[in-house]
């Protein structure tokens, strides 16, 4: 199994997480979305055609985007499952995996950003409020969704006693948000769960700093 992944894209993360959490490994092949890598034109005809990363080959089957590749995984090697089989835990891990994954994500990755500050020719300053203005709607919602989860599952991750899907999407999300200086004090739950999870032997081996494409 082949994965196309860059180092400091947090969909990327997602996917090494996971991947981790099942131990399966695979051949790693950087795509330095930086300087474009990701719309080389052999790239976007044989490997993803949504021209992102991250991308999964096994064989003759190709797929991209994160939450794909994830579901695609859990069925392929079920253990330990992301994804809950009983169908109300399994919504609401959805629910919060969509949350990061659809509301905060987008609007905050690279590509956005570059035409905010390329494009529309907007000031550091107003991208960063741009960025932080998002996180903060993210995380709030993100901190009621786990008050919730507390009630019902309880346990140290997101949705009880064992990783989902859930921590999977807020570990990077977390991570990228404290990288560009957002003061996450104000959520407890959220920070909670990102620091149980960062000490799991498969977030570590999944984070950027210990990827072999890592640069500083």
């Amino acid at each position: 199994m082949d994965l196309y992944s860059f180092f400091n894209s947090s969909t990327s993360y997602r996917v090494r997480i996971a991947l981790a959490l099942k131990g399966i490994e695979t051949n790693f092949h950087c795509v330095n979305i930086r300087v474009g890598e990701h719309r080389d034109a052999h790239y976007v005809a044989k490997v993803n055609a949504s021209a992102v990363v991250p991308a999964i080959v096994d064989g003759d089957f190709h797929l991209g985007q994160s939450l794909a590749i994830i579901d695609w995984l859990d069925g392929k090697h079920p253990e330990p499952r992301l994804i809950p089989a009983e169908p109300k835990l399994r919504a609401h891990v959805l629910e919060f995996a969509n949350l990061i994954a659809c509301d905060i994500h987008p609007v905050n990755n690279l590509r956005i950003l570059k035409y905010l500050t390329d494009v529309l020719k907007v000031t550091p300053e107003q991208k960063d409020a741009w960025y932080r203005h998002w996180v903060a709607e993210g995380m709030q919602a993100a901190e009621r969704l786990l008050d919730e989860a507390a009630a019902r599952e309880g346990g140290p991750w997101c949705f009880g006693a064992a990783p989902t899907l859930a921590d999977v999407c807020l570990v990077p999300q977390v991570a990228n948000a404290l990288r560009m200086g957002c003061d996450l004090s104000a959520y407890a739950r959220v920070m909670a769960a990102y620091r149980h999870a960062s000490e799991h032997p498969a977030f570590v081996k999944a984070e950027p700093k210990n990827q072999p494409d890592y640069t500083a």
